[in-house]
């Protein structure tokens, strides 16, 4: 007898189903199996009890067996959620249920496998993150947990999850630990309601969409996003501590570099993004940096206290480089990586820009937050998910350069395509009569031949006519 956990099936339920001798009947498992539900406060949860399944496990909309398989410690159960009359259509989600002679370590490790967004669940989650925001006033810690989800990326790496990025890893609380990440808890447990009653979005999908809407509720630009992020199967797929930036390493100037060209970003991209510090404080208790309160922090909105950059740090402008420019108000946070923007001469060339051109750090920003939410992601389906009316017209196709996507550079800062190449390639690939399933037909090819063959021997007697 083996005992496995579904989680991930929305509302933070768990179904827990007892499974006794299963008989693998071509592409499904058949065994006898009982279930029941019961609630719990700390996440939901099914247990072993009354209802009878063979081949369909009850609740959540269904679902067939597919595989069992096992290993020293746990057995692994597969199947296909198979979801029914909604939307009037059938879709298939596959989850991964890990079960061991523990329950409760069983609760903690199972997740889901593969999850692509529910366009129409995104649109809705977002206005609840909009309800959210003008409740809460979350804007700053939102927008930091989108941010440290994905600054952990590594373009060194091309396996994914390997590589780290915008994949739901800082949901496990082995990353959610990391001293950088202090204080993100509770921009999870805000999100929480919002993924119970969307539960068919990814939480990588999520964190991006809460940082952007915050963002936009803000005052900021419209940024161009793209969803279908992949989650993370579990937490031995976070990626190590210290991925993240500093606020005041000994040399603010290269460590900056150092941290975001990994993530392949440029100075422009570090300039702007830094410009999001127009929004929030900084609470020494978490970070170490900053007053306890000031003049601008002690009556709220929300919790009061800590340091902010910015006299209004709910409102989204370009004042924080202002701010930094002048260093006029001793209320005011300027950490040592907020001074470099000024003082470094390739950072500098953009903070001024930003200072005097709201305008023109609006339009920057919104780009180069769309390029961070995407790091390290893997897409499903791969050409992403757009929830607004269409894929933002001033979306620019990634330009081939052969030098970035060597194999073989010197440095070996490089391995394989970029994702959005991919998709470029795939995208190419499908108009000429390819697909994912097949090749391309012969007769493309024979296609290609012929007309070769016709230009050379027209070419010939152009030739010997001449």
């Amino acid at each position: 007898m083996a005992t496995a956990c579904v989680m991930g099936l929305g509302s933070n339920f768990q179904r827990m189903v007892t499974v006794v001798s299963p008989k693998v009947s071509g592409s499904r498992v058949e065994s006898s199996c009982s279930a029941s539900s019961s609630s719990s406060s700390s996440g939901g949860g099914v247990a072993c009890g009354s209802v009878g399944i063979s081949g369909f496990v009850k609740g959540g909309g269904g679902g067939s067996f597919a595989a069992v398989s096992t290993t020293s410690t746990l057995k692994v159960l597969e199947f296909e959620l198979v979801r029914g009359v909604r939307s009037q259509r059938r879709r298939r989600r596959k989850f991964v249920c890990l079960a061991s002679s523990s329950a409760a370590e069983t609760a903690s490790a199972a997740v889901v496998k593969s999850f692509a967004s529910e366009p129409e669940q995104l649109k809705g989650a977002r206005e609840e993150i909009k309800k959210l925001l003008q409740e809460k006033y979350c804007h700053p810690i939102l927008i930091r947990l989108g941010w440290h989800d994905a600054g952990t990326y590594d373009k060194n790496v091309a396996e994914w999850p390997r590589r780290g990025g915008a994949n739901g890893s800082l949901r496990f609380s082995i990353e959610l630990d990391h001293a950088a990440n202090a204080g993100l808890v509770g921009a999870l447990k805000l999100l929480e309601p919002v993924k119970e009653k969307f539960p068919d979005i990814s939480y990588a999908d999520l964190f991006q969409l809460a940082s952007a809407t915050a963002i936009e509720d803000a005052g900021g630009p419209k940024i161009p996003m793209r969803y279908g992020r992949r989650d993370t199967a579990g937490p031995e797929d976070c990626v190590n501590e210290g991925n993240l930036p500093d606020a005041g390493p000994p040399s603010p100037a290269d460590h900056l570099r150092k941290v975001f060209y990994r993530m392949g970003l440029s100075d422009q991209d570090i300039v702007a993004l830094s410009g999001a510090h127009t929004l929030g404080r900084s609470r020494p208790e978490r970070s170490g940096w900053g007053k306890t309160v000031t003049k601008y922090t002690k009556d709220g909105p929300g919790a009061p206290g800590g340091q902010s950059w910015t006299p209004e740090w709910l409102k989204f402008d370009n004042s924080y480089f202002r701010e930094i420019k002048a260093k006029r108000d001793e209320d005011l946070l300027v950490l040592p990586t907020d001074a470099a923007l000024f003082e470094d001469p390739g950072f500098k060339e953009f903070a001024e820009k930003y200072a005097e051109d709201e305008a023109a750090f609006f339009t920057d920003y919104a780009q180069s937050h769309a390029k961070l939410s995407e790091l390290g992601s893997e897409f499903s389906p791969p050409e992403g998910i757009y929830i607004d009316a269409e894929a933002p017209a001033g979306a620019k196709p990634e330009k081939f350069v052969a030098a970035k996507y060597s194999s073989s550079s010197e440095d070996n800062t490089s391995q394989g395509l970029s994702e959005s190449m991919k998709d470029k390639i795939r995208a190419e690939y499908l108009a000429v009569g390819g697909s994912p399933d097949k090749p391309l037909q012969s007769n493309y090819f024979l296609n290609i031949i012929l007309v070769v063959a016709a230009l050379a021997i027209l070419s010939y007697f152009l030739g010997y006519l001449s």
